[in-house]
């Protein structure tokens, strides 16, 4: 097939003053500061460790009855980071192992294959974290400098979508705005904003000044240069790949139960090792009436004055209040399985995984995240057939065939805990009922079927060999003893 069928090819040197420009600083400007974005950035600090807690302060009761915040005092910021193993979870049980590609055609699936090879899995692997944490992930085709096929990934937060339809379906283009970090005359480096706009007709490149867009140098380029001539997909190279139909972000469902254990786990610290914490203070003959300053100066310093009053001695007696770890303990147990309910994961210590779990166990334990999984797969498969329609217009061109009209599978191979011994079972039990294919990709130390079959066969084959170079032994003697 001609590459004209393939791309289209672009017009004379276009005009760069873009009639839509500030249509698109409208919409980036309103998408930098919204609610959504917001969100996406929050769930990579979270990831990352970078939680609310950790900007927490301590507050008293100050002189004037109202809260203050004091810096002299106790104030542990603890991260117990449940929801960074909650996206971890989920993307290494979807997504941990490689894909399984089926396609009827033979060279079809060898050159599948050799495009989701393990530089791909990684890839894919982590468009799949950024898909759960941002609630969408983004890959973008396109052909490296030697002509092979490659892709990027990108996370949500560098991704303005401009959507054709009210269900995310269609996109009229999108916009990455990303940061670079750009080397000054005088040694130094600075912050450049970029502002890509990918069309059907290329990418306009654009710097950001403020809340304006200004022409970058090139302004504009093509997907595909073939010598010095530019073309297009007919299809925008950026395609969706999203955690569910809604795009909603894991972080939405968990976070006020992650701020709660931080909060739990830094209270505990800081009452076991603050006395005032852990104290009733009885006050004798005080001279002063002022009991906020009193509490101010306890919080504060740990000390308070003390005086005689008409001969009768001042003191300060304490009724200690011991804290009990075990309450501690029970609310912090109650926050972790309320994170991995809410997050739709599992916990693998719970009490069905004891001692000899069967699989029945095994499989009540992975029921929600199962569920959360089968969504985010169905989303993944619609992205995996955009991302077919690029690998197919590729292989056309580069001579390898034309495969558009093939079918393929693309199988999750979710990664989960198995009764081995059972499981084994039953797949003797299946021999001279199922296909010694079908087997093979059922048994737990079987990873490549294909590969599995081979050496099967040339065992068979070594077998046969050996058993027909024996019996021509026997036949050899027999003949040698009939002479005798």
């Amino acid at each position: 097939m001609s590459i004209l069928n393939i791309f289209r090819q672009t017009d004379a040197p276009r005009s760069y003053e873009d009639p839509n420009l500030r249509n698109v600083e409208i919409v980036l400007n309103k998408w930098l500061k919204g609610k959504e974005r917001e969100e996406q950035l929050l769930a990579e600090k979270y990831y990352d460790g970078d939680h609310d807690i950790l900007q927490r302060e301590k507050m008293v009761i100050g002189v004037d009855g109202n809260l203050t915040a004091v810096s002299n005092v106790i104030n542990n910021k603890l991260v117990d980071n449940q929801y960074r193993k909650l996206v971890d979870q989920k993307t290494n049980y979807a997504l941990g192992k490689p894909l399984t590609i089926a396609a009827h055609d033979e060279a079809y699936l060898n050159e599948l294959n050799q495009i989701f090879g393990r530089t791909m899995h990684r890839k894919i692997r982590v468009l799949a974290r950024y898909a759960v944490d941002g609630g969408i992930a983004w890959m973008h085709p396109f052909y490296n400098e030697d002509g092979s096929f490659d892709t990027m990934i990108f996370p949500a937060h560098e991704i303005c979508p401009i959507w054709k339809d009210k269900m995310h379906t269609k996109l009229e283009c999108v916009i990455r705005y990303y940061p670079e970090e750009v080397f000054l005359d005088n040694g130094e480096t600075t912050i450049v904003f970029h502002a890509d706009v990918f069309r059907t007709t290329g990418i306009d490149h654009y710097l950001v000044n403020g809340r304006s867009l200004v022409p970058a140098d090139p302004a504009h380029t093509e997907y595909v240069y073939i010598g010095y001539t530019g073309y297009n997909w007919d299809r925008l190279p950026m395609i969706p790949f999203k955690y569910n139909d809604k795009e909603i972000p894991l972080i939405r469902n968990v976070k006020s139960l992650q701020d709660a254990l931080n909060e739990v786990i830094s209270d505990f610290q800081n009452n076991m090792q603050e006395d005032p914490r852990t104290s009733i203070i009885v006050l004798k003959n005080y001279d002063g009436t002022n009991i906020p300053e009193f509490r101010q100066n306890l919080a504060t310093y740990g000390v308070v004055k003390v005086t005689t009053v008409d001969g009768v001695q001042g003191g300060v007696d304490v009724m200690k209040v011991e804290v009990n770890a075990a309450n501690y303990q029970a609310i912090l147990m109650q926050l972790k399985r309320a994170i991995v309910e809410n997050g739709r994961g599992f916990d693998a210590k719970e009490e069905r995984m004891d001692g000899d779990p069967n699989q029945m166990n095994i499989e009540s334990m992975y029921t929600d995240i199962d569920l959360d999984v089968n969504g985010m797969e169905t989303e993944f498969q619609a992205g995996f057939e955009e991302l077919k329609w690029f690998i197919d217009r590729y292989l056309d061109l580069a001579g390898k065939g034309d495969f558009s009209d093939q079918s393929v599978e693309f199988v999750f191979n979710r990664d989960i805990f198995i009764n081995e011994d059972a499981k084994i079972e039953n797949v003797v039990k299946s021999v001279g009922i199922l296909s010694e294919k079908t087997i093979l990709s059922r048994h737990p130390w079987v990873t490549d079927v294909e590969r599995e079959m081979t050496q099967i066969s040339e065992d068979r084959e070594r077998e046969l060999q050996e058993l027909s170079e024996e019996r021509e032994i026997l036949q050899t003697e027999d003949v040698k003893e009939d002479e005798e």
